[in-house]
């Protein structure tokens, strides 16, 4: 937790998630995804000039994966890559990314599970695949910063759900971390993110996680961290841990999110450095989608050239 923290009273210091076991005493440390986007580039293409860079600075770092739609069949994919990493007595870090409704207000990753109910299906599923192994997982990125467009009945679907999947997580995987996502320090002012995380379940989940496919510093993000924990101090008695998305923030933002040319990876993956850890969380290189530096790629698609810029920050 943010050592600021310390200076709340110290039966506000945190409010324990129904989790005993804490995954990063289970673990030998992160691991690092042998089959990330990097590491298949860097294995396709030994003979390119910006191979060894990307593989020296990116492709070794411990990255979260991401599932979706695309992952088939949810419970066997997850319960691949935590049974991988656990065979090696390392700590997975992965994203849920499969909300009905998912990015409807920002419109580049649209998609999604196809009803509230699919979700359930679908994260119950993620959920057991982890079973009794350590995780961590962050929980729909965006998710409730992205209300812009949402009517109060949708937000209060998505509230539901976020809710029901972090009861899943409890019933089914009692050595996972899950943070769900607070955005980034530019975007929800702390009162509101506070009350929408304790809406969605966050007394019941391990923490809250900031930046993700963001650019902010971590110094930006460690201080709205701490604001969002006074908000959740002052209205409802509790402060949660926090992790902050480290992969692409080393030389802060231009101000725009999709592709920003001129950025750099961060801090690689660590526990403490101002938050509870500091995550790559977005695979540097991966586009935001069809825009900036991306011009013409997918959401997700891999950019060596803009990978090989950001190990240099140009």
């Amino acid at each position: 937790m943010a050592a600021a923290l310390s200076a709340l009273p110290l039966a506000l210091a945190a409010a324990p998630s129904a989790h005993a076991a804490d995954p990063t005493t289970m673990t030998s440390g992160f691991y690092v995804d042998p089959d990330s986007s990097p590491k298949r580039w860097v294995a396709a293409n030994p003979g390119d000039g910006r191979a060894a860079a990307i593989n020296a600075s990116i492709a070794n770092t411990p990255m979260a994966r991401w599932f979706g739609s695309w992952s088939g069949s949810i419970g066997t994919a997850t319960g691949a890559y935590v049974g991988a990493a656990d065979y090696r007595d390392k700590l997975p870090v992965l994203v849920a990314y499969n909300i009905y409704n998912r990015d409807s207000c920002g419109g580049h990753s649209a998609g999604g599970a196809s009803s509230p109910s699919a979700y359930a299906t679908w994260i119950a599923q993620f959920a057991g695949g982890i079973a009794g192994r350590p995780a961590l997982v962050v929980l729909e990125p965006d998710s409730l910063a992205d209300y812009g467009c949402l009517t109060q009945a949708q937000v209060a679907e998505r509230e539901g759900m976020i809710t029901g999947a972090v009861a899943e997580f409890h019933r089914q995987a009692p050595n996972t971390w899950v943070y769900l996502d607070a955005g980034n320090a530019h975007w929800i002012d702390a009162a509101t993110m506070a009350r929408r995380l304790h809406d969605a379940g966050l007394r019941q989940a391990h923490g809250f996680s900031l930046n993700v496919s963001n650019y902010f510093t971590t110094a930006e993000n460690t201080a709205y961290g701490n604001a969002v924990n006074g908000e959740l101090s002052a209205r409802f008695g509790y402060t949660k841990p926090f992790v902050v998305d480290t992969s692409r923030n080393g030389n802060g933002s231009n101000g725009q999110w999709c592709n920003p040319s001129g950025r750099r990876i961060g801090t690689p993956t660590r526990t403490g450095g101002g938050a509870e850890m500091l995550l790559w969380i977005k695979t540097p290189g991966e586009s935001d989608g069809n825009c900036g530096a991306g011009a013409g790629s997918t959401a997700g698609q891999y950019l060596p050239e803009v990978a090989y810029k950001m190990i240099y920050g140009y």
